[in-house]
Protein backbone atom coordinates (compact mmCIF):
# COMPACT_ATOMS: atom_id res chain seq x y z
CA UNK A 1 0.00 0.00 0.00
CA UNK A 2 2.89 2.39 0.65
CA UNK A 3 3.90 2.24 -3.02
CA UNK A 4 0.46 3.54 -4.01
CA UNK A 5 0.93 6.65 -1.91
CA UNK A 6 4.30 7.31 -3.55
CA UNK A 7 3.09 6.62 -7.10
CA UNK A 8 1.87 10.20 -7.77
CA UNK A 9 5.24 11.60 -6.66
CA UNK A 10 7.10 9.12 -8.86
CA UNK A 11 4.85 9.98 -11.81
CA UNK A 12 5.41 13.71 -11.23
CA UNK A 13 9.18 13.28 -11.11
CA UNK A 14 9.08 11.14 -14.25
CA UNK A 15 7.03 13.81 -16.03
CA UNK A 16 9.57 16.49 -15.18
CA UNK A 17 12.65 14.33 -15.68
CA UNK A 18 13.68 15.93 -18.92
CA UNK A 19 15.19 19.23 -19.79
CA UNK A 20 15.69 20.72 -23.18
CA UNK A 21 18.84 21.39 -25.12
CA UNK A 22 19.26 22.72 -28.62
CA UNK A 23 17.91 20.61 -31.43
CA UNK A 24 17.82 21.07 -35.18
CA UNK A 25 14.48 22.22 -36.60
CA UNK A 26 13.42 24.80 -39.14
CA UNK A 27 11.37 26.95 -36.78
CA UNK A 28 11.55 30.73 -36.75
CA UNK A 29 11.19 33.09 -33.80
CA UNK A 30 8.54 35.41 -35.22
CA UNK A 31 6.04 34.68 -32.45
CA UNK A 32 8.27 35.42 -29.43
CA UNK A 33 6.92 38.52 -27.78
CA UNK A 34 8.96 40.66 -25.45
CA UNK A 35 6.61 41.80 -22.73
CA UNK A 36 7.38 44.44 -20.10
CA UNK A 37 4.97 42.66 -17.71
CA UNK A 38 7.47 39.80 -17.71
CA UNK A 39 10.15 41.96 -16.12
CA UNK A 40 8.26 42.32 -12.85
CA UNK A 41 10.02 39.86 -10.56
CA UNK A 42 7.88 37.76 -8.23
CA UNK A 43 9.28 36.57 -4.92
CA UNK A 44 8.97 32.91 -6.01
CA UNK A 45 11.12 33.69 -9.07
CA UNK A 46 13.77 35.50 -7.05
CA UNK A 47 13.87 32.70 -4.47
CA UNK A 48 14.17 30.04 -7.20
CA UNK A 49 17.14 31.83 -8.78
CA UNK A 50 18.78 32.24 -5.37
CA UNK A 51 18.30 28.54 -4.56
CA UNK A 52 19.77 27.48 -7.90
CA UNK A 53 22.79 29.73 -7.32
CA UNK A 54 23.18 28.37 -3.77
CA UNK A 55 23.10 24.85 -5.20
CA UNK A 56 25.68 25.73 -7.88
CA UNK A 57 27.88 27.44 -5.26
CA UNK A 58 27.71 24.34 -3.01
CA UNK A 59 29.22 22.34 -5.89
CA UNK A 60 31.95 24.92 -6.51
CA UNK A 61 30.29 26.11 -9.74
CA UNK A 62 30.12 29.74 -10.83
CA UNK A 63 26.89 31.45 -9.81
CA UNK A 64 24.79 32.86 -12.63
CA UNK A 65 23.61 36.39 -13.32
CA UNK A 66 20.05 37.12 -14.34
CA UNK A 67 19.24 38.81 -17.64
CA UNK A 68 16.00 40.65 -18.48
CA UNK A 69 15.73 39.41 -22.05
CA UNK A 70 15.96 35.81 -20.82
CA UNK A 71 13.17 36.49 -18.34
CA UNK A 72 10.99 37.95 -21.06
CA UNK A 73 11.56 35.00 -23.40
CA UNK A 74 10.86 32.60 -20.51
CA UNK A 75 7.65 34.54 -19.80
CA UNK A 76 6.43 34.04 -23.37
CA UNK A 77 6.82 30.26 -22.97
CA UNK A 78 5.25 30.14 -19.52
CA UNK A 79 2.29 32.07 -20.89
CA UNK A 80 2.11 29.60 -23.81
CA UNK A 81 2.06 26.61 -21.43
CA UNK A 82 -0.72 28.20 -19.36
CA UNK A 83 -2.80 28.99 -22.45
CA UNK A 84 -2.42 25.41 -23.67
CA UNK A 85 -2.81 23.89 -20.20
CA UNK A 86 0.27 21.70 -20.64
CA UNK A 87 3.88 21.51 -19.59
CA UNK A 88 6.20 21.41 -22.60
CA UNK A 89 9.37 22.42 -24.34
CA UNK A 90 7.36 23.26 -27.47
CA UNK A 91 9.14 25.76 -29.70
CA UNK A 92 12.36 25.59 -27.70
CA UNK A 93 14.34 26.13 -30.88
CA UNK A 94 12.56 29.46 -31.39
CA UNK A 95 13.51 30.66 -27.92
CA UNK A 96 17.07 29.46 -28.36
CA UNK A 97 17.51 31.13 -31.76
CA UNK A 98 15.91 34.34 -30.52
CA UNK A 99 18.35 34.57 -27.61
CA UNK A 100 21.33 33.67 -29.80
CA UNK A 101 20.36 36.30 -32.38
CA UNK A 102 19.50 39.10 -29.94
CA UNK A 103 22.14 38.58 -27.25
CA UNK A 104 24.98 36.70 -28.94
CA UNK A 105 24.85 33.80 -26.50
CA UNK A 106 26.40 30.49 -27.59
CA UNK A 107 24.31 27.92 -25.72
CA UNK A 108 20.74 27.84 -24.45
CA UNK A 109 18.97 25.26 -22.28
CA UNK A 110 15.83 25.27 -20.18
CA UNK A 111 13.94 23.58 -17.39
CA UNK A 112 10.16 23.71 -17.17
CA UNK A 113 7.78 22.65 -14.43
CA UNK A 114 4.19 22.82 -13.28
CA UNK A 115 2.35 22.69 -10.00
CA UNK A 116 5.07 23.36 -7.43
CA UNK A 117 3.83 25.86 -4.87
CA UNK A 118 7.24 26.94 -3.54
CA UNK A 119 10.68 27.64 -4.91
CA UNK A 120 12.16 25.17 -2.44
CA UNK A 121 10.05 22.22 -3.65
CA UNK A 122 10.62 23.21 -7.28
CA UNK A 123 14.41 23.33 -7.01
CA UNK A 124 14.46 20.16 -4.90
CA UNK A 125 12.51 18.33 -7.64
CA UNK A 126 14.85 19.65 -10.34
CA UNK A 127 17.88 18.48 -8.34
CA UNK A 128 16.26 15.03 -8.02
CA UNK A 129 15.78 14.84 -11.81
CA UNK A 130 18.92 13.92 -13.74
CA UNK A 131 18.07 16.02 -16.80
CA UNK A 132 17.09 19.11 -14.85
CA UNK A 133 20.07 18.75 -12.53
CA UNK A 134 22.47 18.55 -15.51
CA UNK A 135 21.01 21.79 -16.83
CA UNK A 136 21.34 23.49 -13.44
CA UNK A 137 24.96 22.31 -13.21
CA UNK A 138 25.80 23.24 -16.81
CA UNK A 139 28.45 25.57 -18.14
CA UNK A 140 26.31 28.72 -18.24
CA UNK A 141 26.85 32.39 -17.44
CA UNK A 142 23.29 33.74 -17.14
CA UNK A 143 19.78 32.60 -16.42
CA UNK A 144 16.33 33.81 -15.54
CA UNK A 145 12.91 32.41 -14.81
CA UNK A 146 9.25 33.12 -15.34
CA UNK A 147 6.68 31.80 -12.88
CA UNK A 148 3.00 32.38 -13.56
CA UNK A 149 -0.05 31.19 -11.67
CA UNK A 150 -3.11 30.05 -13.63
CA UNK A 151 -6.75 30.71 -12.69
CA UNK A 152 -6.74 27.54 -10.55
CA UNK A 153 -3.76 28.74 -8.52
CA UNK A 154 -1.27 26.33 -10.14
CA UNK A 155 2.21 27.61 -10.98
CA UNK A 156 3.93 27.14 -14.35
CA UNK A 157 7.68 27.71 -14.65
CA UNK A 158 10.20 28.26 -17.44
CA UNK A 159 13.82 28.58 -16.36
CA UNK A 160 16.27 29.40 -19.18
CA UNK A 161 20.06 29.11 -18.93
CA UNK A 162 22.54 30.62 -21.41
CA UNK A 163 26.27 30.82 -21.96
CA UNK A 164 27.76 34.02 -23.40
Amino acid sequence: MKILTKLPLIALLALFSFSCSPENTNETFDDIQINSEALITKSIELETLELINEYRDSLGLKTLDNMDIIKSVAFSHTDYMMENNKISHDNFFKRSEYLKTHTGVETVSENVAYGFSSAKTLVKAWIASEGHRKTMEGDFTNFDISAEKNENGRWYYTNIFVKK
